[in-house]
């Protein structure tokens, strides 16, 4: 497959980035095309459509064999099931899909057309293979069946701290952060209060513990320069 852009975010690192598409809202990414496709003659109509189909790949996965059952973390990372009856990136090929809101288009002398969308679930970098309007006539199913994914719901975090995100750094990026450590990053079959938990987002590496269901930010570092790293808060 020919890649046609890529995705650019805060999303430095793997732990963090939200499990499904649409999860985290408040993250804002933007889609850079590669020069043979950034001509807006390629997007003439798509500031219709509200939502898109990205089609990507899990470019951070490396796996040469692939197996027939995964352990999702939905239920406990500890029972298999089949892959193709999960959204587990190790799969035979590593072919991600995500439905994202589109946010605006910028026309910029540089970089051609460029999309702003809310919702990905993608790392920084992340290569795209095509983009697609979501019709909601037809990829709209009230009726679906969500299986064990939907049965296994996890119960979100609650931050117990979240004043010092806002004290430290703008809102947008506080309210990112907030939603991240709500949505529970952790492996699901790990539960150990006295163990502290970090991730990456933007310029800021944010810590955090968690104990029943409750999640206190313990520190945070924001990245000032390269290699170079400003403490903001530490409990």
């Amino acid at each position: 497959m020919i890649e046609i852009g890529h995705i650019e975010n805060g999303f430095f690192e793997k732990f963090g980035i939200p499990r499904q598409s649409g999860l985290v809202d408040e993250v804002v990414s933007r889609i850079v095309m590669e020069p043979p496709y950034r001509t807006w003659d390629a997007f003439k109509g798509i500031e219709e459509y509200t939502h898109l189909w990205i089609l990507w790949e899990f470019s951070a996965i490396k796996k040469e064999n692939w197996s027939a059952t995964v352990k999702p973390p939905r239920l406990g990372g500890n029972k298999r099931v089949g892959v193709f009856a999960t959204r587990s990136p190790f799969r035979p090929n590593s072919i991600g899909l995500s439905s994202v809101k589109l946010l605006k288009i910028e026309h910029d002398k540089k970089l051609g057309t460029v999309l702003y969308v809310l919702g990905a679930d993608l790392m920084h970098g992340t290569p795209i293979y095509d983009i697609k309007p979501y019709l909601p006539y037809v990829d709209c199913h009230l009726e679906a069946e969500g299986g064990f994914a939907e049965r296994e719901k996890n119960n979100n975090l609650v931050v117990n701290n979240p004043e010092c995100l806002y004290q430290h750094m703008e809102t947008a990026d506080g309210d990112c952060i907030k939603k991240i450590i709500e949505q529970d990053p952790r492996p699901a079959y790990i539960e150990e209060p006295s163990r502290v938990y970090g991730f990456v987002y933007g310029k800021y590496n944010v810590k955090f513990c968690v104990k029943d269901k409750d999640a206190v930010i313990v520190g945070i570092v924001k990245r000032v320069a390269e290699g170079k790293y400003q403490p903001l808060y530490k409990k």
